[in-house]
């Protein structure tokens, strides 16, 4: 592996990034760095971990968050092409890799990372006195598959969320899949973990938001209610839904109208958090 060069701009037509040869013996190879995990390396032998993002999108989307700090940027030349206005930005020299010491270094050939992967720090996640200056904030009740998480984020991006709340626990780290598949939508909001999702419900309630909870078997309609600033959308995971406090601190439990006499009737979360998102928009005053 190789770190490619940014030169100088010039006025007129921008150079290309020029590769030389140099970096240090550990960033010569990808494989070097980590065999093995998929977007993260837990701590080993008194090593500190790793984390991963990987893909175009998530890559640029983290050089461009000021509040993101990133170790290293691998790329494929094609890759650092299409990330340079990021790079530049971010001051950033990129190390050069082929797409095998990519699959190498996230320990896992199929992945899809188009090229460019980057060593991060966790992102930092906003208190709860942060979390109460927010106006529409998505909640997610211990949802824990990656692909499903990223692409709720994404849609919460998409439809104007302030902020998501996590559980501490039984949430997949926000590296690696969650990130690819939220398309760079992760650093573009605020998150916040909660240790206590209902007493953390039950301040959003004090500090004067509505919270509306999703249940296919609830007797009210999404459609039909309306929203004001200070709104909680709260999702419960696929197979288990809200649990008992978190519904209990809820001012309305709705469900999102769908065909009754359709056997396919019960959408995916992530589906279901896309159309809820959408609902809450159009019907916000």
């Amino acid at each position: 592996m190789r770190k490619t060069s940014r030169p100088p701009e010039k006025s007129g037509n921008k150079p290309r990034p020029q590769a030389k040869k140099g970096g240090n013996k550990e960033d010569k190879k990808a494989g070097e760095h980590w065999k093995g995990g998929k977007g993260r390396q837990g701590a080993k032998d008194g090593k500190p971990q790793k984390n991963y993002l990987y893909g175009i999108h998530a890559v640029e989307a983290a050089l461009l968050n000021p509040n993101r700090k990133i170790q290293k940027v691998y790329t494929t030349p094609n890759a650092a092409e299409r990330l340079d206005s990021a790079l530049g930005k971010s001051n950033i020299l990129p190390i050069e890799a082929n797409p095998r010491e990519l699959d190498t270094l996230l320990g896992d050939q199929n992945l899809v990372h188009q090229g460019a992967v980057a060593e991060v720090s966790e992102l930092p996640t906003i208190s709860e006195d942060k979390l109460l200056e927010c106006s529409k904030i998505l909640v997610l009740d211990q949802i824990t598959d990656p692909h499903n998480v990223g692409a709720i984020i994404r849609s919460a991006a998409a439809f104007g969320v302030d902020a998501i709340v996590l559980t501490r626990h039984h949430t997949p780290p926000l590296t690696g899949i969650v990130s690819k598949t939220a398309c760079g939508g992760l650093d573009l909001l605020n998150i916040h973990l909660a240790s206590n999702l209902a007493r953390c419900l039950k301040n959003l309630a004090k500090s004067g938001f509505a919270i509306y909870g999703l249940d296919s078997e609830a007797s009210e309609s999404l459609e039909d209610q309306t929203f004001y600033e200070n709104v909680v959308l709260v999702m419960g995971a696929e197979d288990k839904g809200l649990r008992r406090l978190t519904r209990e601190n809820c001012d309305k439990v709705c469900a999102i109208q769908t065909s009754k006499n359709n056997a396919l009737a019960s959408l995916n979360v992530s589906n279901a958090a896309a159309i809820a998102l959408h609902t809450v928009l159009v019907n916000a005053k």
